[in-house]
């Protein structure tokens, strides 16, 4: 078993960047994740005092299927996030700067309109909290291309991994052999890590990254094959260390 892929999703709801390789850090959250998110009119979020948020109070795929079309980038020397459309970059600003920020949410207004409940602002997370579905759970995600390829079988269509915006995609378990790992421990390159639970599945996932169109009923199929929504696992990092596409990943326990 070893991992395919590494990715890491700055902003909530937005595109993922690639990684090479990443260093996870005991009981932290997956390095420059969910860093940022779009609140979508009042949200009642405190920095001084962050609590989960429902998503849905979020500019989101779910709900903001468009997004899809958008690349986005962030720049943690510069702290500039970019943000293009069909290969020509639509604005960048400094997420430090109101400047920066109020740029960003102007083109998150006109880009959505008619899909805001208000003005849209650009939260950023403070230490030690992130823009996570499952805030208690949600530090580290894998994806299991195995079970990917038996949905797509299901499905009858190709499925892109990156409709399910984990972190570490593996390949080598049989298919759906992490819903059977939750409380267990896995080694991954230098890092060690405890699976918490599975990640139920939301319309997200139904939204073709390519076009930004709502093309495949995924939770239904779930439902309809094994009366769950759940692909995926979600979990945290018990020893900190390197990790890389290459990586061995093996059960320790």
């Amino acid at each position: 078993m070893r991992v395919t892929s590494l990715h890491r999703y700055p902003v909530k709801g937005l595109s993922p960047e690639p990684l090479l390789e990443v260093v996870l850090v005991e009981k932290a959250f997956f390095p420059g994740d969910r860093l940022f998110a779009l609140e979508n009119g009042p949200s009642a979020f405190d920095p001084s005092a962050p609590a989960y948020q429902p998503k849905t109070r979020f500019l989101m795929l779910m709900k903001n299927a468009r997004l899809a079309e958008l690349v986005t980038r962030f720049d943690e020397a510069s702290q500039h996030l970019h943000i293009a459309r069909g290969g020509v970059e639509q604005v960048s600003g400094d997420v430090r700067t109101p400047e920066g920020r109020y740029a960003i949410e102007y083109f998150f207004e006109r880009f959505c309109a008619g899909e805001t409940r208000g003005r849209v602002r650009l939260l950023a997370a403070p230490d030690n909290f992130r823009f996570t579905d499952s805030i208690r759970s949600g530090f580290v995600s894998i994806l299991n291309l195995a079970s990917l390829r038996d949905l797509e079988h299901r499905l009858g269509a190709p499925l892109d991994p990156l409709r399910f915006r984990a972190n570490i995609a593996v390949d080598g378990w049989e298919a759906w052999q992490e819903e059977g790992m939750v409380g267990r421990r896995l080694a991954i390159g230098d890092a060690e890590l405890r699976v918490l639970k599975t990640i139920d599945r939301c319309p997200a996932t139904h939204v073709d990254l390519l076009t930004g169109h709502r093309d495949l009923g995924i939770m239904g199929a779930l439902q309809s094959a094994f009366g769950r929504i759940s692909c995926g696992i979600y979990l945290s990092v018990k020893r900190g260390g390197r990790i890389a596409p290459g990586d061995c990943v093996r059960l320790i326990d």
